[in-house]
């Protein structure tokens, strides 16, 4: 597997900026969701997609309540501890208790994230603020990854 520096990750994310909103999408500069971003990036810096991905509906996590994008996470990356992320890493959300984590951004600074995100209609790059940083749930590295 080839090395992969930490700035490459956030080049590659921040080329995605200005990409339109688009559920289950993952097409750069016409559309994409934000585990769309996440696969984006992978194909673009790690290769093929690892796995097929199955349909899943805007509301997936609250009608079934799996952590499948964890369980993704974990066959796919290497998770780190959530106090240890840098840039380059992918970060996972839980929209509220008892919920599924169901959202993904790519930490680009210590208190910014890349992400496609429906209420922004679009992937943009944003403060890390506190409504945002008490979601983590988990971070990951990708795979080959240079520290």
């Amino acid at each position: 597997m080839t090395a992969l520096g930490r700035a490459a990750i956030v080049a590659a994310a921040r080329g995605w900026i200005g990409t339109p909103y688009h559920h289950q999408a993952s097409l750069k500069h016409v559309g994409c969701d934000c585990l769309g971003l996440v696969r984006g990036l992978w194909r673009e810096l790690v290769g093929p997609e690892p796995e097929r991905l199955p349909a899943y509906s805007p509301d997936w996590a609250e009608a079934d309540r799996s952590e499948r994008l964890l369980a993704a996470g974990d066959r796919h990356f290497a998770r780190v501890d959530v106090a240890a992320a840098q840039p380059g890493d992918v970060l996972l959300f839980r929209w509220r208790d008892g919920s599924a984590a169901k959202h993904l951004a790519i930490l680009t600074a210590p208190d910014r994230i890349v992400h496609a995100y429906d209420a922004a209609k679009m992937v943009a790059e944003v403060s890390l603020v506190p409504f945002w940083r008490r979601r983590i749930v988990a971070a990951f590295r990708f795979p080959g990854v240079l520290d």
